[in-house]
């Protein structure tokens, strides 16, 4: 008899609709799986024969068959247990199969029945409204992120049995409450990491809010223990909260990879993502044999921090430069082509020179010329490009330390943030650039123009420190931050003189 269950796959960071087709002939025994599945889905035979036994069920002595269509698409995972179970016993009259209409399925199963949480729960109950299901089984620990979905039905399940009555009526399962509402309209927690914990480095601090408000990357350099790690891990409690489609997106990634808590069905926060300067190609950009997000889209709508900044391989650095100007990154393999978004902030970190103290006049630098230029050119003039905004970031006198003044809170600095995307958002209505960092050459020439006065300024500074026309275009678009944190519609000399500040590096430490 042949039974088929609604089930889902991950591809990219979306999902499609996948037949589990089990058919139960006479013949000798086997368990045969087709439709190109991975060594995963090949061994769930196993874990399926177990599983239908253990739970007290029947299992056919036959030749069974499962094909998981589309047959010319790669599976992967161990969501199809639960469906291929499913499907044995529909196929054995053990399960009404009336009842597998309109229904989704997905669930690992473990040998004694119970099932265990997926990947990717989020993009399948999306793929699963768009395509007309109204139900969907799968585990309990996956149900509250499909449960933001509105116009489905999600069933939370906890072993094999458990969904067999279910779908014989025999027992009832409330369907899991809908949370997209709520977890919107929840206020954001207070940040535990706040601005006013820097002592000092005030015009540090005005960078970041810069870089914030537009969206703009960054890199601080200066000696150890200058408060630089300290004020990155900050960012994002400046940065605007998500929006609901920037959380849906943010929350899709997380939960195709496994790194959604069961606990938190929908991404309110921003990302901070800080790898280790040992990290591979593949583990910043995203690889495998079947492709897989690296920490360029896990940091999504957020911020990846690199910390010493030298010390990552010269072949990874250089790997983020289609990333950072595209927004996205496309993974190609034999076995597929897959494109991640990558729209995050770049926030660098690194010292001036191999011992860290070039730039500090307390402390004697001992590395030589030769040693300081071949530790700063391990980062590249292209990459270097690419960050808007670079910033000195000096040791903190003790005066500063031993103050009792404060700094403003990050609640303060957002509100001006906010209000500056706000500007944003409105100048670039109708398209798909949301800040300042973001435009091209279309929107920098009507958006940016500026006075004669500030381009004979601008132009002296371009002639000084040799910039490249990349970082022409991305001065007028800290230009345009800078006016839009005064709420100023045009660009003025003073906003041109500020971004100009920001290139300092260039002149310092970058030319011989």
């Amino acid at each position: 008899m042949l039974a088929t269950v609604l089930s889902s796959a991950v591809l990219g960071i979306d999902a499609y609709i996948v037949k589990v087709e089990v058919d139960v002939a006479d013949g000798l025994p086997a368990f045969s799986t087709v439709g190109l599945p991975d060594s995963a889905i090949k061994e769930s035979r196993d874990r399926v024969t177990a599983a239908i036994k253990n739970s007290g069920f029947y299992f056919p002595p036959s030749r069974i068959t499962a094909n998981l269509a589309p047959a010319d698409i790669r599976k992967t995972g161990s969501a199809f247990d639960l469906p291929i179970a499913i499907g044995v016993m529909a196929a054995t009259n053990q399960v009404e199969l009336s009842n597998l209409e309109n229904t989704m399925v997905l669930g690992e199963l473990a040998l004694d029945g119970n099932i265990r949480s997926i990947q990717g729960g989020l993009p399948v109950a999306i793929a699963a409204k768009e395509n007309g299901v109204q139900n969907l089984i799968l585990p309990a620990e996956n149900a509250k992120e499909a449960a933001i979905v509105d116009e489905l039905k999600v069933f939370p399940v906890e072993s094999l049995s458990e969904a067999a009555a279910f779908l014989n009526s025999a027992k009832d399962i409330p369907p899991e409450p809908h949370t997209l509402g709520t977890t919107v309209e929840k206020e954001n927690i207070e940040p535990l990491l706040d601005l006013v914990d820097v002592k000092g480095q005030e015009h540090v601090k005005r960078a970041v809010e810069v870089a914030a408000a537009g969206g703009h990357n960054l890199i601080m350099i200066g000696p150890p223990g200058s408060g630089k790690t300290m004020i990155a891990k900050r960012i994002p409690s400046i940065l605007p909260t998500l929006s609901v489609d920037e959380s849906l997106e943010t929350t899709k990634i997380q939960s195709i990879v496994g790194i959604l808590p069961s606990d938190t069905p929908l991404v309110i926060t921003r990302p901070f993502r800080s790898p280790h300067h040992t990290i591979s190609d593949a583990g910043l950009i995203g690889g495998g044999n079947v492709p897989r997000p690296g920490e360029v889209s896990l940091s999504h709508n957020g911020v990846l921090f690199l910390d010493e900044l030298p010390e990552f391989r010269r072949n990874v650095l250089e790997v983020m430069r289609q990333p950072l100007e595209d927004g996205n990154v496309t993974i190609s393999r034999a076995a597929a082509s897959l494109t991640y978004p990558a729209n995050f902030m770049l926030v660098a970190a690194m010292n001036p020179c191999p011992c860290g103290f070039f730039s500090d006049p307390n402390r004697e630098c001992k590395c030589s010329p030769n040693q300081i230029q071949t530790y700063v050119s391990r980062i590249s003039g292209p990459l270097l490009d690419r960050i808007d905004i670079q910033v000195e970031v000096p040791a903190v006198k003790y005066a500063e330390l031993s103050s009792e003044v404060t700094g403003e809170a990050s609640a303060t600095v957002r509100e001006r943030v906010e209000a500056a995307r706000r500007i944003q958002h409105q100048r670039f209505d109708g398209t798909t650039i949301h800040a300042n960092a973001n435009m091209e050459s279309k929107q920098i020439r009507e958006y940016c123009t500026i006075e004669s006065q500030a381009q004979d300024l601008l132009r002296v500074a371009i002639n000084q420190l040799g910039l490249s026309a990349r970082a022409y275009d991305r001065i007028l678009k800290v230009s345009r931050t800078i006016a839009d944190l005064e709420e100023n519609p045009n660009i003025e000399t003073t906003h041109v003189s500020e971004a100009i500040q920001y290139r300092s590096l260039d002149r310092s430490f970058w030319k011989k």
